[in-house]
């Protein structure tokens, strides 16, 4: 075989896997306690073909919950309806911007990721209540599994009480992913011959402040991420619940 077959060999295998798909498990808790593997899989959107991905503990997964709007979806079946329930949950649909208290000269993701807290509490909380209520491992996913997929899992995470700067690192971890995200999305063309990832990488990073804002409304309630749900209807019974689901005793 030619480099050239190689190389397109290697990427067409690349693409037919998830590229931004990682377990929640493994984040420490200010009280010396983990999250649990195995409960909370984030990712991009599954395409039709993908392969079985490596490195988690169950796939498929017990249930999927997808992001993504109406329109990004249209009328196409989930690629894994045939093996596990999926709910819908379009986060961004139908938020009214005049309802909203976004700063205007913030970051355009730190303005995005505050639309969501804003004006999708209500469906924050049914993604919350999935995933405490299903009875194996769920994986939440958008398009790219950045923005969207970014906010909730900060929730869930949170919520049991992960360390914010773990929070942070668990975000930024889509910064090596992207690229063949795009690719995947079909955003991103083949690299020209000289051109490696590293030198777009830049171009597709994840900035800090965004989430840190999330974070950081989060902790305007007390308790944090528990707070901000229980001031959105989320019961103390719940929230126990996730962390008995959700975390190992240290």
């Amino acid at each position: 075989m030619t480099e050239v077959t190689v190389a397109m060999a290697d990427r067409s295998k690349a693409l037919g896997r998830l590229a931004n798909l990682r377990d929640l498990g493994g984040q420490p808790t200010g009280d010396g306690a983990w999250t649990r593997a195995g409960v909370v899989y984030r990712s991009d959107a599954p395409r039709a073909g993908d392969r079985s991905p490596d490195g988690v503990p169950q796939w498929p997964p017990r249930l999927v919950v997808d992001l993504r709007d109406t329109a990004e979806v249209g009328d196409q079946e989930h690629p894994l309806a045939t093996v596990t329930e999926v709910q819908r949950v379009p986060l961004l649909e139908d938020i009214d911007q005049a309802d909203l208290d976004v700063d205007e000269d913030a970051h355009e993701l730190t303005q995005l990721y505050q639309s969501i807290l804003q004006g999708a509490p209500k469906k924050l909380v049914e993604v919350f209540r999935l995933v405490l209520d299903a009875d194996g491992p769920v994986l939440i996913h958008c398009a790219a599994g950045k923005d969207r997929t970014g906010v909730t899992s900060a929730l869930l995470l949170g919520a049991v009480g992960v360390c914010r700067d773990a929070i942070v690192a668990d975000y930024v971890r889509t910064d090596r992913n992207m690229y063949r995200v795009l690719q995947r999305l079909e955003v991103a063309p083949a690299l020209p011959p000289g051109v490696d990832e590293d030198m777009v990488e830049g171009l597709m990073s994840t900035p800090t402040e965004a989430i840190e804002s999330v974070l950081s409304t989060f902790e305007a309630h007390e308790g944090g991420a528990a707070g901000w749900l229980r001031a959105h209807g989320v019961t103390e019974d719940e929230l126990t619940r996730w962390r008995r689901r959700f975390t190992e005793e240290p």
